[in-house]
């Protein structure tokens, strides 16, 4: 594989339902509101991510701004998903290198208050890990989420990812201990399933 920075990324990805890209110069505006109106939502499984903090339009317009900086430098990966028939925003996703060496790389994700529970989610995970195992040669991604966000582990579970791990009490919030559940995917395990999906319809 080519070094990193060399490599042609395409900036979007369209699944049945959705749009998912690159944040672009011009989107803090909408990103704020976004950011605004999942607070709360937020609050309980990502009190730290960076569309709860976001107070200004300018802020806003620097985050996304930086996003696509990491972007281009190939430090990580932030898109937004949208439902192509209303055009309205219902998820982020994360794609980050843990290892270029060993073209492992971390998935991550959170839902729009407004659009839980539709599958889109599901469907923005499984367009981005395609992506990475088509555009940037992923070998092994991997997926982590509290041990009590059923909803997120159901999305791994859907998505294909083993469970290879449950870290016990390693989180402290609100003076509750949790857990941190660790799935895992192979690229060979993805194939694997495709050939014999292949086998089956042949």
């Amino acid at each position: 594989m080519p070094h990193p920075t060399l490599l042609e990324l395409p900036e979007r990805i369209e699944t049945p339902r959705l749009l998912v890209r690159r944040y672009l110069s011009g989107d803090g505006a909408w990103y704020l509101e976004m950011g605004r109106r999942n607070r709360d939502h937020l609050q309980r499984y990502e009190a730290g991510n960076s569309a709860r903090r976001v107070a200004t339009p300018e802020e806003a317009e620097v985050l996304v701004r930086t996003y696509g900086r990491d972007w281009d430098a190939r430090v990580r990966f932030l898109m937004g998903a949208f439902e192509r028939a209303t055009g309205e925003f219902v998820a982020q996703l994360y794609a980050g290198p843990l290892s270029w060496e060993a073209r492992e790389f971390e998935v991550g994700y959170f839902v729009d208050a407004d659009h839980e529970g539709r599958g889109f989610v599901t469907e923005a995970v499984l367009g981005v890990r395609g992506w990475l195992f088509e555009h940037l040669g992923a070998r092994r991604l991997v997926l982590r989420c509290e041990d009590t966000n059923l909803r997120s582990a159901r999305v791994a579970e859907r998505c294909g990812f083993r469970q290879e791990g449950h870290l016990r009490e390693n989180n402290l919030r609100e003076g509750q201990y949790t857990g941190t559940l660790c799935f895992g995917l192979l690229r060979a395990e993805v194939e694997e399933r495709h050939a014999g999906e292949r086998r089956a319809g042949g």
